[in-house]
């Protein structure tokens, strides 16, 4: 009776191994195209334990995991995985598998970690997840599924990360996510979900990431969502919400790193608490409708916080010495820039500013911020000149200075801005042009090509025959395009090239040439002009077409 018994155990243990291998095999029939390692390794001759990207139990042999990440499959997954009753681990992201998530999944009892991400992935979850009760990650991110977040999501009490981000789901935030208590990671962004942030999710007092961007959410935040004092990470862009923050946020949020509510329809002001986070990486209040008030005594100074200025504000991120972005553009916001905005991290490297109604200069301690890659206080009411100081800013990139009042030359240290390509000074006041000693670089090559048109047309930049938003630039290209070289050069020149034959064909092609440069110097995007080399050598070939012609 014993040896048979025992006979029994050893046959179930080759059955169940057995079995697994089967259901591998099945896996792979359906995938359409397998990689090499797959072909040669998955062979039904040997044992599954020995095959790419499977692991066994050592105490049982039975197959407890699968690790195909990135691995370039494609094709549907076998219900047969659900056979597979040992599997604790299955990652299959970053792939290109399509079809359904299997209902058949919600067998494997001893899962803990499900991980499809990056796939094609479609239609709705399975229904009876919840029996998936060892699961500690689902993430699901980034591909095609639709349909409601199940309610028995919140069945899964060991769960501590559930990405479903970036897919097509709809309907609300179910309540009941309230009820997996271990829950670290929170992402349902990029999705079309709509109605409130239920009050229930404050419940997560282990919550560090929520991530809710880009949905159709709407309404007020549950101040419970405000005290959950583990929370590293608030992401709730692109939705609908309103209301004001909480003037102790800096407080009941202390590990704050990213705090990212940009285009919604917040109100009010950021509260001064929030230099209490001496930690925070990332503040996006942009494209709300925060606004302020100037108290008595504190000059033209504009608010950013609750019962203070900007420039209390910005002294208060100096302790941030780790903030590296930083964006409260497309507000209301009013005011003069401070010159404490150079005291911020020397690790900043994004700053936007832009769609506010800041007046006065841009001060040279902007130059303090050697770190910038991107300074944008494009879309204000600044006045004066651009300080030097921007110059200082080697690793600058981006500059959108564009759509305000700013008068007087470009500065020449503009010519050490070597890593810059993309400028953007249109719809200012700027009547003089620099030249700096590096012909080369962007700045210097746009002053060349303004300088380039002013002589050629006879107009200043912000000549005053131009109408509405038109400048020296704008004008010319339209001219130019339309009606062709006549339509755009000084009348003084036009005396000079009335003459007939080859020598009016030479000098108009002399001339087109040379306003074609221009524009190309002028080009919106400083990666799209042309370089100095070039443009000696176009003129050179101008001039020369001159004199052979005469």
């Amino acid at each position: 009776m014993f040896y048979i018994s025992k006979f029994s155990i050893v046959g179930s243990a080759s059955f169940s191994l057995n079995t697994d291998r089967e259901a591998l095999l099945s896996f792979k029939s359906q995938i359409s195209h397998t990689p090499q390692s797959l072909s040669f390794s998955w062979d039904q001759n040997t044992s599954p334990c020995n095959w790419t990207g499977v692991n066994c139990n050592t105490r049982n042999r039975r197959v407890a995991s699968i690790n195909l990440s990135g691995h370039g499959l494609s094709g549907s997954i076998s219900p047969s995985i659900g056979n597979l009753s040992f599997l604790t681990s299955l990652q299959l992201q970053n792939n290109q598998l399509r079809g359904l998530v299997p209902k058949e999944i919600t067998n494997l009892f001893r899962l803990r970690v499900l991980n499809l991400s990056s796939n094609s992935l479609e239609g709705s979850l399975p229904s009876n997840l919840s029996k998936l009760i060892e699961l500690r990650v689902l993430d699901l991110t980034s591909n095609m599924i639709t349909g409601l977040v199940p309610n028995q999501l919140g069945d899964l009490k060991n769960l501590t990360i559930l990405n479903l981000g970036k897919n097509q789901l709809h309907g609300t935030i179910p309540p009941s996510l309230s009820n997996i208590s271990s829950l670290t990671v929170l992402s349902l962004g990029t999705n079309s979900l709509s109605g409130p942030v239920p009050y229930e999710l404050g419940r997560l007092q282990r919550l560090q990431v929520l991530d809710l961007t880009i949905n159709n959410l709407s309404g007020k935040i549950p101040p419970s969502i405000y005290n959950m004092s583990s929370l590293e990470s608030l992401v709730i862009a692109s939705n609908n919400f309103w209301g004001q923050f909480p003037s102790n946020i800096g407080y009941t949020l202390p590990k704050l790193l990213v705090f990212n509510v940009c285009f919604n329809k917040f109100s009010g002001e950021i509260p001064s608490s929030l230099y209490n986070l001496t930690n925070i990486k990332v503040i996006r209040a942009a494209h709300n409708h925060l606004e302020g008030t100037i108290p008595s005594g504190l000059g033209n100074l504009p608010f950013l916080e609750i019962d203070q200025d900007l420039d209390s504000f910005i002294k208060s991120l100096s302790n941030s010495s780790k903030l590296n972005f930083l964006a409260f553009d497309g507000n209301l916001l009013e005011g003069v820039v401070p010159a404490s905005i150079g005291n911020l991290s020397k690790n900043l490297s994004k700053l936007f500013m832009g769609g506010n109604r800041f007046t006065g200069e841009i001060p040279e301690s902007i130059g303090h911020l050697t770190g910038l890659t991107l300074f944008n206080i494009s879309d204000n009411s600044l006045t004066g000149e651009i300080p030097q100081e921007i110059g200082k800013l080697k690793g600058l990139q981006v500059l959108e200075l564009a759509r305000n009042q700013l008068t007087g030359r470009i500065p020449d240290s503009f010519g050490d801005l070597g890593a810059l390509n993309e400028i953007n000074l249109s719809h200012n006041k700027l009547e003089e042009y620099g030249l700096g000693e590096k012909p080369s670089q962007a700045g210097d090559v746009y002053s060349f090509g303004v300088m380039l048109l002013e002589l050629l047309s006879g107009k200043s930049p912000m000549d005053e025959s131009f109408e509405g938003d038109q400048n020296l630039i704008s004008w010319i290209s339209y001219g130019f395009q339309s009606n062709g070289v006549m339509e755009v050069i000084d009348p003084k020149l036009k005396g000079l090239i009335d003459v007939s034959g080859a020598q009016l064909l030479a000098k108009l092609d002399c001339l087109k040439k040379t306003i074609e440069v221009g524009l190309a110097c002028t080009a919106y995007a400083a990666g799209e002009r042309m370089n100095m080399r070039d443009v000696l050598r176009v003129l050179k070939e101008a001039m020369n077409i001159l004199v052979k012609r005469n």
